[in-house]
């Protein structure tokens, strides 16, 4: 009977206008895409490289290089603020503002110019080979600060703040002096075993912090600076000593030269200071770099520094971590010393070797974001910031405190990122738009 309407037997159409449940033919499926994709615009989608830029602009590098650049600009203004042609020029800046400008320009300019000469080139000398030695210069006072910055940086990335650094360099230094002038070895095997002598007094030195903190509670923080005191007064004493570090005859307190057979070789002749120290600084770079993202304990490390908690629940014990990440950086901070003694004061060491290394090494371990590659880059420019402001006190007059005045406002950009953040207008970090899931829509065929 019929009642007016269609058939239930009718095939039911698709909305394209073909059958359903037959095949797509080509043009069909290009139709549809075509029209899938006018459903969605894809100027609501966030671009990938939108994207990239976010990461890179709120990442951690990018805070490093802009913490520099502010505190390069803030030196540049005190350079300028310290200068007598520029403060005799502001006196007449109503009648002639432009003599003030270019007396500004010209004691900025050539500060940073010497600076620059004095760490990587020398382009007022005729000769290659001249004019490339304050770069030789640079990386030798890097090396000293990359392995320290080495040894504080793997601390933090465990949770723990060692600044007791010059302690365990001048056990250090305490260990491989003695070893360098009191020891006969052959060359290269006297060298080995002085190096490891070293490495092994910064090592347990810095293992009595991690075994005071994980059987006693104690704060790192306090017993690092009273064996910062212990171990300079320590060695103090036996540099005065006869028989342990003074030299034999003398009064002074100050030890015996190294022999030869200990000291590093030079690794461009004996042109430039550059040693064999730079080379042990590398290794140990690498070495860091495979402890904390290659192996099994970098990774127990890693896990206790983001939450101690946590890494306990899971089964690490917290105790024995902060025992072992107090020796090996103990051990890197120690290698810092060795490299002082062995590459760089070889005539005899008095109690003041540690050079504030100890220190400055916490600010590279900063710059670094306590990242192997980050502290050996943050070391390159710290040890450009001291080979050429010599240079630049020299040859502009300009105070060498400078120097230390910019090296001090690196830290506080660095520990402050959304100050930077502010001044360059840029986003703080997981503002990202999300990007937007795609629309799917499925067709739904009679059967």
């Amino acid at each position: 009977m019929s009642d007016g309407h269609e058939p239930s037997s009718a095939v039911p159409e698709a909305t394209d206008g073909r059958v359903a449940g037959a095949p797509l033919t080509d043009a069909g499926q290009a139709a549809r895409s075509a029209g899938q994709g006018n459903r969605e615009p894809r100027s609501d989608d966030p671009s990938r490289w939108h994207g990239v830029f976010q990461q890179i602009v709120t990442g951690n590098a990018i805070m490093s290089v802009l913490a520099v650049v502010l505190a390069l600009v803030v030196g540049a203004i005190m350079i300028a603020f310290t200068n007598e042609e520029v403060q005799n020029a502001a006196g007449y800046f109503f009648a002639r503002p432009g003599d003030t400008v270019a007396a500004i320009w010209n004691s900025v300019s050539g500060a940073y110019t010497a600076l620059f000469q004095g760490a990587i080139y020398n382009f007022r000398r005729p000769d290659f080979l001249d004019a490339i030695k304050p770069l030789t210069e640079t990386l030798t006072f890097a090396t000293p600060l990359i392995a320290a910055g080495l040894g504080v940086g793997l601390a933090f990335r465990v949770g723990l703040f060692n600044i007791g650094g010059r302690g365990q360099m001048l056990i250090a230094v305490a260990c491989t002096g003695w070893v360098g002038f009191a020891v006969d070895l052959p060359w290269g095997v006297h060298m080995v075993v002085a190096v490891v002598a070293g490495i092994i007094g910064g090592a347990l030195w810095g293992g009595i912090v991690g075994l005071l903190k994980a059987r006693t509670g104690a704060h790192e923080v306090i017993v690092t600076i009273m064996l910062n005191y212990v171990a300079f007064y320590l060695v103090s004493f036996m540099l005065r000593t006869p028989g342990l570090l003074q030299a034999p005859g003398q009064n002074t307190p100050k030890s015996a030269p190294m022999k030869d057979t200990a000291v590093f070789f030079d690794l461009l002749g004996p042109r430039y200071n550059l040693h064999f120290g730079f080379v042990i600084v590398i290794a140990a770079t690498i070495y860091v770099w495979w402890l904390l993202n290659r192996s099994a304990l970098g990774f127990r490390f890693r896990a206790v520094g983001e939450n101690p908690n946590a890494a306990r629940v899971a089964g690490i014990n917290v105790k024995n971590m902060y025992v072992y990440a107090m020796l090996i950086s103990g051990g890197l901070v120690g290698l810092a010393g060795v490299n002082q003694v062995l590459g760089t004061v070889t005539t005899g060491f008095a109690a003041g070797i540690d050079a504030g290394i100890g220190f400055d090494a916490i600010t590279v371990a900063l710059l670094g974001r306590s990242r192997p590659w980050g502290v050996f880059v943050a070391g390159i420019l710290f040890g450009a910031f001291k080979a050429g402001g010599f240079s630049m006190q020299a040859a502009e007059g300009v105070p060498i405190d400078i120097v230390l005045v910019v090296q001090s406002l690196i830290v506080l950009f660095i520990a402050a990122p959304p100050l930077v953040r502010a001044i360059f207008r840029l986003p703080a970090p997981g503002t990202a738009p999300r990007r937007q899931r795609p629309i799917v829509t499925k067709e739904v065929t009679a059967r």
